[in-house]
């Protein structure tokens, strides 16, 4: 199944498998892409977050990580329907074995969707598998990872759910990284919080800023306008 994205880019999706979601077009959208930017996606299945970072940034450069041999062959497809090689790649491996596959320090920002459940904790939908269960990468792991690509003051990004929030802080520090920005994601403006979205520094100092809540739908269930900005509604594709 392919979907058209903006600004020319098109995705290819696996049938059935992992689709284009909300929490990947706000993560995208909620990443401080520096000028010129060198991005390492952790994760990055068939290259959503990339396609997406390369459809609204003129001058990034994104390199992916993926496990899953079927999800990185779907990605370097859409590399070549997109004609990004110069942009975008995708390298097939494991996460955990970050220094076997990139160079420390080598990335200005890194960005993740990553899996959200503990293994065993019984939240992961069915079939979902490593996709939203942390039984190939947990997030100390994914922190770890992060920390090692990126130089004194790169960023890292990424959105998880807002019971994680403290795991998430605590793994950061752990390894170097930051809390930094901090937007809430809702369904509406009195929903409870689905997800959250949270960018760290490496080896910044403490002090946290909360950005404004981001609600998806008006009390009557019409999108709201900066949910319409997110998908680039109106836009020509």
């Amino acid at each position: 199944m392919e979907e058209t994205l903006w600004n020319g880019i098109r995705m290819a999706q696996p049938d059935g498998g992992f689709r284009l979601g909300t929490d990947s077009v706000l993560l995208a959208q909620f990443l401080t892409v520096p000028r010129g930017a060198k991005i390492a996606d952790l994760g990055s299945g068939c290259g959503t977050l990339g396609l997406l970072l390369c459809a609204s940034c003129a001058d990034c450069a994104v390199t992916g990580v993926e496990l899953d041999e079927a999800a990185h062959r779907l990605a370097l497809e859409n590399i070549e329907i997109n004609g990004l090689q110069g942009r975008l790649s995708s390298v097939f491996g494991d996460v955990r074995a970050i220094r076997e596959l990139l160079p420390v320090g080598g990335f200005s920002c890194v960005i993740s969707n990553p899996p959200y459940f503990p293994v065993g904790s019984g939240k992961a939908s069915k079939g979902s598998g490593a996709a939203r269960s942390e039984e190939t990468l947990t997030l100390r792991e994914l922190c770890e990872a992060a920390a090692y690509l990126l130089p004194s003051g790169g960023r890292f990004a990424l959105v998880h759910r807002p019971e994680r929030l403290c795991d998430v802080f605590c793994a950061m520090r752990e390894h170097g990284v930051e809390p930094k920005r901090v937007q809430f994601v809702r369904h509406t403006a009195v929903s409870p919080v689905c997800l959250v979205l949270i960018e760290g520094r490496r080896g910044g100092r403490p002090g946290l800023t909360y950005l404004p809540d981001f609600c998806e739908f008006t009390p009557d269930g019409a999108e709201t306008e900066a949910y319409r900005a997110a998908y680039h509604r109106g836009e020509q594709p």
